[in-house]
């Protein structure tokens, strides 16, 4: 199995790291073929020029952007790390799916409607909040995030099996609650094979 990592936390030190090392031990014991995209170790640019957007819909595909779609197209399993900033993704991972998720290769779109393009790939999507679950459970918070950031946006791009696990108060939980949280993440892995 083909395991893309996709992470977006700017601080190597962060708890959404550990994450991420994690992901990478379980999925290597489980023998899957792990690729991590670092994004910011990248610098990987997320702004989508007018210029790119005209060029990609004439099929005219920049090569940082074919060897992201080359490795989503890969991947069995696309496996998401980040903190909630602002009800949103952080700035670099929308940038890059807004660049990534193109027309033509993600969705295509015509007289009958809209289609997403990437069947067969399951996700997995591990989310960080600064703030109380139940608090943004009770607000409505977490369902509208599903609705858009997770089943929404990846439903319309063909990706309909997708698993999300929220990790609230991420600044102020104990040891004993980071451990709990990692293992949950190997347990979650390890059912990917």
């Amino acid at each position: 199995m083909q395991n893309l990592i996709i992470y977006a936390h700017p601080n190597e030190q962060s708890f959404n790291h550990a994450i991420l090392d994690t992901i990478v031990e379980t999925a290597k014991a489980q023998n899957m073929d792990v690729t991590v995209r670092n994004l910011y170790q990248m610098g990987f640019n997320p702004i989508l020029t007018w210029s790119e957007f005209c060029q990609i819909n004439q099929g005219n595909i920049p090569k940082d952007i074919q060897q992201e779609q080359h490795l989503i197209t890969q991947a069995d399993l696309i496996t998401l790390v980040y903190p909630l900033w602002w009800m949103g993704f952080p700035a670099i991972l929308k940038g890059y799916l807004d660049r990534v998720l193109s027309h033509g290769f993600a969705y295509e779109t015509d007289e009958a409607g809209s289609r997403g393009l990437l069947h067969n790939k399951k996700m997995v999507q591990f989310i960080t909040l600064g703030n109380n679950e139940k608090e943004y459970q009770k607000r409505g918070f977490l369902s509208a995030l599903d609705a858009t950031l997770i089943n929404g946006l990846f439903n319309y791009c063909g990706i309909t099996d997708i698993e999300h696990f929220f990790f609230g108060d991420i600044h102020i939980i104990d040891n004993q609650a980071r451990k709990e949280i990692l293992t949950k993440i190997q347990q979650v892995i390890s059912k990917y094979t």
